[in-house]
This record gives C-alpha cells, sequence and structure tokens, in this order.
C-alpha cells in the first residue's frame, strides 16, 4: 500500500493536484477515501489499483505528448 499511496503522491504533485482530487477523477472516490488510505481504514481493490494507476499513466502520456507539440 505505501508504493501505491507514493505513486498518487507523485503524480499529484507532478500535475499540481491533491491526491483527493487524483482519486476523485480516476475512480469517483469520495473525498474521504484518501485519508482512509493512508490511515490504513480503507484500502482498494486491485481493480482499483489497476484502474488508477491506468488513469495516471493516461493522463501523463496525454500532457508529454501536449508539451512535444
Amino acid at each position: 500500500m505505501e508504493q501505491l499511496i507514493s505513486e498518487i503522491e507523485s503524480y499529484a504533485a507532478r500535475e499540481g493536484i491533491t491526491p483527493q482530487k487524483v482519486l476523485r477523477d480516476a475512480i469517483g472516490a469520495n473525498w474521504r477515501q484518501w485519508e482512509l488510505w493512508r490511515a490504513g481504514k480503507s484500502s482498494p481493490t486491485m481493480r482499483v489499483v489497476d484502474r488508477l494507476r491506468k488513469h495516471m499513466t493516461a493522463s501523463s502520456a496525454h500532457h508529454e505528448h501536449r508539451g512535444a507539440a
């Protein structure tokens, strides 16, 4: 879980958004979900993790492509 938290924090920092916004955009999570994950009170399913990573990868690739133009 620490790896996923780190990935989300890094992505959010690069994008200039909060981790809560990442979860909201990627999986439609409620605003409290991030704190529950960080506190160890909840954790995502692998399906949710896959959706998050896909969202972050697609968004990063889109930004890189736009920057190259």
